[in-house]
């Protein structure tokens, strides 16, 4: 997906990409009988949440390192679908609403500071030039790996939750897939945030380099529509302007408390009425909502789980490898090379829909316009029929001549054959 940053904000937060998880909520009276279709779900969440999140770890583009994030948060709310805790689908999607709108309007303030540089290795150190920027998209990096005490702590650790109690066949294969993506979301989260605020200050060396490959006989006349100006060559970055922070502020408040505020009546209450269907045995919420004895118990319990010790591993291990020692990830990208081309070219989806399925596509119109189009329709059916009638018109031309003998020697003919016909049939 292309497009403005405040559009892929909006896209990303609360529009399209996640319509298809209120779709399936929406439809779980229908859902709700029928195991294998839940199973299915369930799967291919999780999959989703696991192996999508991993393709942000080797992406170099500030926008899509936060939108594989939104596929891999699209993974759990299908978990969470799967396992028949729909309530928790919902309430994960209103969460990640508010801090992925914020860290998208954050990357987009970042972009504007960079004049237009989107490349995560051509950042660095942005932190004192963008302080604003800086807390507020920490605030939804915290929240996006659940934190706890922000808001996406409570929504996520309840999806997890949900799946550890479910018996449903896959959730064993789903409660493990999302808790090693617990790790993956803190390792690429805070591999963003540490290349792209902290950090030597790289984007010197690009500008240097940028204005290196200059001549100057050739230097543009309008250089900021080329991205060449003064700050691309070397200016330091800034502050994007209020109209670009104050939405940040705006939307790290609810980043934080919007999940204590409204954990307990959307997620254990009746919040959603009649509008979501679970059968009794199928209710897994209820099962989690039995231990849970509010909020800031819920966060404190929360800083003792498995997930916040793997989402501190996957924190620790970005600060170890790309802002402590850089040179151990360039070693680990070295030594696991075949893993990482595969992660790079996104597990060869997008080749195989080049190479195979638009292929085919090519293949199969090229055959109904060759065969169909041209040689059936236009060669047989149209053209073809005219043919005949041509054809036919010039073997009568043949017949009706105009010479009165012509026709008095096809009138003995033809009565010569009727003749033949009653004599053999007398």
């Amino acid at each position: 997906m292309e497009g403005p940053t405040p559009i892929s904000a909006l896209i990303h937060a609360a529009t399209m990409v996640t319509a298809g998880i209120f779709m399936v909520a929406r439809m779980s009276p229908l859902f709700e009988y029928s195991e294998a279709a839940l199973s299915f779900v369930l799967v291919i969440g999780a999959t989703t949440a696991f192996f999508m999140g991993l393709l942000g770890v080797v992406n170099n583009d500030i926008k899509r390192v936060i939108a594989y994030s939104t596929v891999s948060q699209l993974g759990y709310m299908t978990v969470a679908l799967g396992v028949s805790a729909y309530g928790a689908a919902i309430f994960h999607l209103m969460t990640h609403a508010f801090f992925k709108a914020l860290l998208f309007l954050a990357a987009g303030s970042v972009i504007i500071g960079m004049h237009h540089e989107q490349d995560m290795r051509k950042m660095g150190g942005l932190a004192k030039y963008m302080p604003i920027t800086a807390v507020t998209c920490w605030i939804g990096a915290l929240a996006l790996i659940g934190t706890p005490f922000f808001s996406g702590f409570y929504s996520k650790d309840a999806i997890i939750e949900a799946v550890g109690a479910s018996h449903r066949w896959g959730a064993s294969y789903a409660y493990w897939c999302v808790l090693c993506g617990v790790f993956v979301t803190a390792l690429y989260t805070f591999r963003m945030l540490f290349m792209t605020f902290h950090g030597p200050e790289r984007f010197r060396d690009a500008a240097h380099a940028a204005g290196a490959h200059l001549d100057p006989a050739d230097e543009p006349t309008h250089p900021i529509l080329l991205g060449h100006d003064d700050q691309a060559l070397g200016g330091d970055p800034h502050e994007s302007p209020a109209v670009v922070w104050l939405p940040l502020v705006a939307l790290a408040i609810p980043s934080v408390v919007i999940g204590a505020l409204t954990v307990g009546p959307v997620l254990f209450g009746s919040y959603f009425g009649h509008s979501i269907f679970v059968l009794p045995r199928n209710n897994v919420i209820e099962a989690v909502g039995a231990e849970f004895a509010g909020p800031m118990q819920t966060a404190l319990q929360g800083l003792v789980a498995l997930p916040f010790w793997l989402a501190l591993a996957g924190a620790v291990t970005a600060w170890a490898c790309f802002l402590y020692r850089p040179a151990w990830a360039d070693a680990i990208a070295r030594r696991f090379h075949g893993l990482q081309t595969l992660l790079t070219q996104k597990y060869y989806f997008d080749w195989f829909n080049d190479n195979v399925l638009a292929a085919l596509t090519r293949g199969i119109g090229l055959g109904l316009w060759k065969g169909g189009d041209q040689a059936l329709i236009d060669g047989v059916m149209v053209n073809g029929t005219a043919d005949t009638v041509g054809r036919f018109g010039g073997l009568m031309r043949r017949v009706q001549s105009g010479y009165l003998y012509s026709y008095a020697f096809w009138m003995m003919i033809g009565l010569a054959v009727l003749l033949g016909w009653f004599l053999t049939h007398a």
